[in-house]
């Protein structure tokens, strides 16, 4: 009998099993194993109440399963606290009681039909007064399994650990919670084509707070150019969305780690006047830019690119759909929130930030990691692609595996011992293994079976033909059934188990992996703003009590990157000298940029960054306010100048003393005295207020204001100039600021840079020559005219020469040769 004949067709593949963990240190991670990144699209849902003048917020985050609160905060029936937590988190839903003060209802009604066709307008749910019930709501976050919560507590410990995390002391926002909780359930969000059992998943929860913000519009972020989104240029992620253009958070963002990018994003849009927490930032930064750290920030950045996206995996150990890759991904994280602790534990405890990750990076990262390595086989894993434990782990399953891994010679001794109680005319024959159904005799199809019937042999079960060959159960293989059981199988099932075991200890430990997270994405943030700080030569800011900007040689740190040369400028705006400063100067001749290059610096400074220049000094800023340029939108129905209007009215009815507002070339979109009108008295109207004026950087090119003398000679007053020089007919742009003011817009000489006729220009020069000179402006004659009108008189002549009656005169050759060409030399 030919042994290739009597093997099995199935054949257990070679394990190679990977070194067994040490109990001092994890191992590194596995070389060639990529996380697949997946990038799913994350939703905000939001509760929110509003009783007696309180406000309570809550919402959840698909992207990390967390849940997000706000303690109780006092807002007015403006709820202007509101609207800025809706403007920074963008919610998908916002749920609420259908019973409700009217002044929450107007403003529930305006944010669903908001005019900017760019914001997705948020769903409003309404849930019975009766689900917001404090003690329904007490009962429902109590009752509830969170997989974070060790499962040998006890009711009354844990309720004890949920009252260390949510502030039940804020009744309006446990009421909040509670109708989320209620919304998720009823939603299903997540989980929707999971079994009913399965609850939506939440991980951890979070305090989510609002102080200290710095008051900006989306109008300042839009004129700054803080974000800026474009169309993809690949064509296969055009219906997926955006990716970030030349912008402020594109140059800063060196981020190694998705959630680093997320929290610098988050840092963009929350820019505070805490001192202490700025200055916690800027510490480690100066401490990355000194020379003999530079080998540290390498060593990090290393480390941060394997911290992988946990919120997902730890949402899938929740749902029990991890997939390989997610184990992978998981243990690269843990090994290298290992190695990014004991970085830190090297260097200075004075800084704030080192001294936390050393402290809240515990052992349960090693622990993690560790039981990863020790549990899971990951080449078998990558091999089978699904969950294999390594050998050693579980004796059942070893016993198991030995045995599958012996079948190969066994089946063919039990082959064996079959051919020799078949008929003579079966030349050979294999017994072979398939899960789920067990142990079979395989034969080949002889040429005299050709129907059903023929196909039954004595002593045999048939069960199926498959590629010729003919499968039934025996005696023998009914034994091995009962003897070795379904081995495939029953070792799945045993892996099964034990990865879900694994899983119930990771999910107890996921309180430290929230900490990688979040205090990982803080340092790859400030490491990032590290880089371009060293890059690109930016300085540390200085704050200070006393009002005031100054700035010495301060840089656009988008322009000088276009640039080939830059040239800086600087600012002094002082508590009681230069508060208003009056811009003027030919067009292009960089005013605009000056104003944005003021608010940038300021901006970045609030970030806790460094700012691109040699000194900075910024005092307390509160709102940055701006009027730069007009977003117009068909959807809006206002005019461009109602737009210019709106943003002047935002910094004029908010700008306080503390308040930065930079307005460009206000005016010009109306008649030209009602345009210089508004200005002058919006600029008054400044001030009047004294030391009390916010900071006020103006560009304008109406000329009359200063010649008029429209506002008051007072030291809170300086006017300021862009440098030029008219060589000829050529103007030379120096970029350089200096004090005084100019009294020419130089028009003619930009548009013959923008490619105008020299006639156009030359002729708007005369005109504006003879207007300033208060001389009559008269219509140019063309020489030809008067040929014309003495042609046009000849063919008068001829016409009234003509005898109409006479027969022989032809009327359609006069029109042809005297009518036609006349009337198209005039024309």
């Amino acid at each position: 009998v030919p042994s290739s004949c009597m093997g099995p067709l199935w054949h257990p593949q070679q394990r190679h099993t990977l070194a067994t963990l040490t109990n001092t240190s994890p191992s590194p991670p596995l070389p060639g194993c990529k996380q697949e990144e997946e990038e799913e699209c994350s939703e905000i849902h939001m509760c929110v109440l509003w009783y007696g003048g309180q406000l309570g917020i809550t919402y959840y985050n698909t992207e990390d399963c967390s849940v997000y609160f706000m303690p109780d905060m006092p807002d007015n029936e403006h709820l202007k606290l509101l609207q800025k937590v809706i403007d920074e988190v963008f919610p998908r839903c916002i749920v609420t009681s259908a019973k409700q003060d009217h002044h929450f209802a107007k403003f529930l009604t305006n944010i669903s039909s908001t005019g900017d066709e760019l914001v997705k307008k948020p769903e409003i749910v309404l849930f019975p007064n009766a689900d917001f019930g404090l003690e329904v709501s007490k009962q429902r976050i109590l009752s509830r399994q969170f997989p974070f919560i060790p499962s040998h507590m006890t009711a009354t410990e844990k309720i004890l650990y949920l009252s260390s995390v949510i502030p039940f002391e804020s009744p309006v926002m446990v009421q909040a919670l509670g109708g989320l909780l209620k919304f998720l359930d009823r939603r299903r969000v997540g989980v929707e084509l999971e079994d009913s059992t399965v609850g939506v998943p939440i991980l951890a929860f979070k305090k989510f707070v609002l102080t200290d913000i710095v008051n900006m519009d989306q109008d300042a972020y839009y004129v700054l150019q803080i974000f800026k989104s474009e169309v993809h240029p690949s064509v296969y992620k055009l219906a997926s969305g955006l990716k970030e253009g030349f912008s402020l958070y594109g140059i800063l963002n060196r981020c190694r780690c998705k959630w680093g990018e997320k929290l610098l994003r988050l840092w963009l849009m929350r820019p505070t006047r805490n001192l202490t927490e700025l200055n916690k930032r800027l510490d480690v930064i100066q401490f990355f830019l000194l020379a003999q750290n530079h080998e540290t920030v390498l060593t990090l950045q290393d480390c941060l690119k394997n911290i992988k996206n946990v919120p997902l995996i730890l949402r899938r150990m929740t749902l029990s759909n991890t997939k390989v890759s997610d184990w992978q991904a998981l243990y690269k994280t843990a090994y290298s929130a290992v190695c990014l602790r004991d970085t830190c534990r090297s260097l200075p405890s004075t800084i704030e930030l080192f001294q936390t990750i050393s402290h809240v990076f515990t052992d349960d990262l090693h622990y993690i990691a560790s039981l990863i390595s020790k549990v899971i086989d990951f080449e078998g894993s990558i091999s089978e692609n699904r969950f294999t434990v390594r050998s050693n782990v579980d004796p059942t399953i070893d016993e198991k595996k030995r045995k599958l891994m012996g079948l190969s010679d066994f089946l063919t001794e039990v082959a064996r011992k079959e051919l020799e109680t078949l008929d003579n005319r079966i030349p050979s024959c294999c017994v072979i293994y398939i899960p789920l159904i067990g142990f079979l005799l395989s034969i080949p199809r002889l040429p005299t079976m050709v129907d059903k019937s023929d196909f039954e042999i004595e002593g045999l079960d048939f069960m199926f033909l498959s590629e010729d060959k003919l499968h039934y159960r025996s005696a023998r293989t009914k034994e091995l059934d009962s003897m070795l059981g379904d081995l495939h199988c029953e070792i799945r099932d045993q892996e099964t188990l034990i990865m879900h075991q694994l899983q119930t200890k990771i999910l107890e430990k996921s309180a430290v992996l929230s900490n990688v997270i979040e205090f990982t994405a803080h340092l790859d943030v400030l490491l990032a703003l590290a880089v371009m700080a060293r890059e690109n030569g930016y300085c540390r800011p200085c704050f200070t009590q006393s009002h005031g900007i100054r700035i010495k040689d301060g840089r656009h740190p988008l322009m000088e990157l276009c640039a080939k040369t830059f040239v800086p400028n600087p600012v002094e705006s002082g508590e009681v000298t230069g508060r208003v400063k009056i811009l003027t100067g030919p067009n292009s001749s960089g005013k605009s940029v000056y104003l944005k290059q003021v608010g940038l610096i300021t901006f970045m400074a609030l970030i806790g960054s460094y700012v691109p220049a040699s000194e900075a000094e910024i005092g307390p800023v509160d709102g940055i306010y701006t009027r730069i340029h007009s977003r117009e939108s068909v959807s809006l129905g206002l005019s461009t100048f109602m737009i210019d209007l709106n943003q002047v009215a935002k910094a004029v009815n908010n700008a306080t003393a503390w308040s930065l507002v930079l307005i460009d070339e206000f005016g010009k979109g109306t008649n030209t005295v009602d345009g210089l009108s508004l200005l002058a008295a919006v600029l008054r109207y400044w001030i009047n207020q004294g030391t009390q004026c916010p900071q006020v950087f103006v560009s304008t090119n109406f000329h009359s204001l200063m010649q008029l003398k429209l506002l008051p000679d007072t030291p809170l007053v300086q006017y300021l100039t862009m440098e030029t020089h008219q060589d000829g007919d050529e103007l030379v742009f120096f970029y350089q600021l200096k004090e005084g003011v100019s009294t020419v817009s130089h028009a003619a000489n930009i548009a013959a840079l923008a490619g105008m006729p020299h006639k156009v220009t030359a002729r708007g020069m005369e005109v504006s020559e003879l207007i300033r000179n208060g001389k009559p402006i008269r219509r140019i004659e063309h020489p030809s005219q008067n040929n014309q009108l003495e042609r046009c008189k000849s063919l008068v002549e001829k016409f009234l020469c003509l005898d109409l009656e006479d027969p022989h005169v032809d009327l359609e050759e006069f029109l042809h040769q005297e009518v036609l060409p006349s009337a198209a030399s005039v024309l």
